[in-house]
């Protein structure tokens, strides 16, 4: 794998979500966080410790650009912890020989199933702490479908316009 392009793919990312992915809110019900998608295409053969720091940084640039106090930070924390059982789930042990995962390599069932399951949970916690309370669940709810929808939509179009 060439790191120097996985590094410079991920700070592009980056700063397309600080930059131009912040700064979209539809009716402020829509947040799309691109930035999952780092994680998500992390490297399997990665040990699950590097995941998880790799995703308290990247979670941490997100809280200081988005003043958020830790929530992006927990939330990617999360999300790179239930990865690999959830990567257990989906993919076979032919497809885990592949050291990255992204619609070439385990298909785009495969890979809609997996960012369907992860994108969810990470926005839902990101939601869920940033509302602080369970007064306002509905419309955590709402804004959960919605992101995730967007962020979905976003993931699975680059990696169709990246890996045809």
């Amino acid at each position: 794998m060439d790191w120097t392009k996985q590094i410079v793919r991920y700070i592009a990312v980056m700063l397309l979500q600080v930059l131009l992915f912040n700064q979209l809110q539809l009716m402020d019900i829509c947040h799309p966080f691109i930035y999952v998608m780092c994680l998500l295409m992390m490297p399997i053969t990665l040990p699950h410790s590097a995941d998880m720091i790799i995703g308290a940084v990247i979670g941490l640039i997100m809280d200081v650009f988005c003043n958020s106090l830790g929530v992006h930070m927990s939330a990617c924390i999360m999300l790179m912890f239930l990865r690999p059982y959830i990567l257990g789930l989906i993919i076979n042990d032919k497809e885990r020989l592949n050291e990255q995962i992204n619609q070439q390599t385990v298909g785009f069932g495969a890979m809609l199933k997996y960012a369907a399951i992860l994108v969810p949970i990470h926005h839902l916690m990101v939601f869920a702490l940033g509302a602080w309370s369970w007064y306002h669940i509905g419309f955590v709810l709402i804004e959960t479908v919605v992101s995730t929808a967007i962020t979905l939509l976003f993931i699975v179009g680059y990696n169709a316009l990246r890996y045809r």
